[in-house]
């Protein structure tokens, strides 16, 4: 949980405002703004949460809270966004009176390619980084599909019957039902054997490898560095593929202070309903007096952004980040594959400004701007573009908007 002492906030609220103002220059939009615009009439009901929380086997308390919006990340993947090619959004989530803390919750729905995982990281990156916490450790792990996870768990169950002695009799019941649960509760306590327990990442397939590094090129790119952890893990009836946990250096202890978790929760979600690609990263925050913040409109931007090829959505990544240091809004489409439907987005949004990035733009670190109104465009270095939009005096003004 972030402590609000080691960010430059006094408050919660200040924090949860520049948090929100990260995510909403992504393309982030409040979880009421996404119902909205994916309701689609006559379609069939959803199960009950309490049906589909009958049937799973939280290992994590964090998993219980996910329930509830994986039924309305379900909702969402029913209407397509063609603006994004995936649905994007945030909401807040109060924890229990007990532990005083409030957590930001960000979710991409209707995207299956690792760029879901890659953005959340880098936004959630950029939120810890706005907020002015110190150096932070990124842990991922992967606990690949259904059937990599079987073999995974089985072989679980094994190591833990060989140390059922060394487990507290209160924990051992569970061993025999839930190995994995069980897993997770001895690392949360630090349990000698952890350190020779079978290792999920050894279980992957190849093309689950191949997926896996898909996403540890996106977080190279982006210039985040990370661990790979095999104790990051969480029930299998909620997570599939990439596990991944943010956290802090205590500067007094030189312990780890965990401040943001999540995953790909494709198997929580698709119990709703269909086959719903779905990623999520949680951040917690302690609350400390004001809760309720204010949000800066972005408005409405003058530029859209398109890449073309793996390399450039790679190359993207950098240079959105780029212009939110310059604070030039922006649409982008990261989770579309076809340059054909961005560009008739763009023309759909009417975008005075349209940034194209293809391979050699991303291998030579230029971008294309193009002028819709004359179809004029030029070849701009990267680091070059916010003072070459600035001059062109493209961007737009804020408005405090209270939540």
């Amino acid at each position: 949980m972030i402590r609000l002492r080691d960010t430059k906030h006094q408050n919660t609220a200040g924090f949860l405002g520049s948090a929100i103002r990260v995510a909403e220059f992504y393309g982030f939009v409040p979880l009421e703004n996404a119902l909205k615009n994916s309701a689609t009439p006559g379609a069939r009901k959803l199960l009950p949460i309490q049906k589909v929380e009958n049937e799973i086997s939280y290992a994590r308390r964090e998993e219980r809270a996910l329930t509830s919006v994986a039924r309305r990340a379900a909702q969402c993947a029913r209407g397509a966004i063609p603006e994004t090619g995936a649905h994007l959004f945030w909401r807040t989530n109060q924890g229990s009176p007990s532990d005083q803390s409030i957590s930001l919750e960000l979710h991409v729905v209707g995207a299956r390619g690792a760029i879901a995982e890659a953005l959340l990281l880098i936004v959630a990156s950029a939120i810890a980084e706005e907020s002015g916490l110190p150096p932070r450790v990124l842990s991922i792990n992967n606990i690949g599909s259904m059937e990599s996870s079987n073999r995974f768990v089985r072989d679980v169950g094994t190591y833990l019957r060989k140390h059922i002695d060394t487990i507290s009799p209160t924990l051992r019941p569970r061993a025999a039902t839930d190995p994995l649960g069980t897993l997770v509760q001895l690392i949360e306590r630090g349990h000698p054997a952890i350190g020779r327990a079978p290792q999920a990442m050894e279980y992957l397939t190849e093309d689950e490898r191949r997926r896996f590094w898909e996403l540890l090129e996106y977080l190279e790119m982006a210039g985040l560095s990370y661990e790979l952890s095999p104790h990051i893990l969480g029930s299998r009836d909620c997570w599939a593929h990439a596990l991944y946990e943010l956290s802090m250096t205590d500067q007094e202890t030189n312990s780890r202070i965990p401040i943001a978790f999540g995953g790909r929760y494709d198997p929580l979600a698709s119990r709703f309903g269909g086959s719903v690609g779905a990623a999520t990263i949680s951040i917690t925050c302690e609350v400390r007096g004001k809760t309720r913040f204010k949000r800066d409109a972005l408005g409405i931007p003058a530029i859209y952004f398109a890449h073309l090829g793996v390399e450039a959505r790679r190359g993207s990544l950098k240079a959105l980040e780029l212009l939110r240091h310059a604070e030039i809004p922006v649409y982008h489409s990261l989770c579309f594959e076809k340059i054909g439907d961005q560009m008739a987005q763009a023309k759909a949004l009417a975008a005075p400004y349209v940034l194209i990035m293809g391979y050699k733009e991303a291998t030579e670190n230029t971008i294309m701007v193009r002028e819709a109104a004359t179809n004029s465009q030029e070849s701009i270095p990267l680091l070059e573009l916010p003072g070459y939009l600035k001059r062109r005096r493209v961007g737009n003004s804020r408005s405090g908007i209270a939540a």
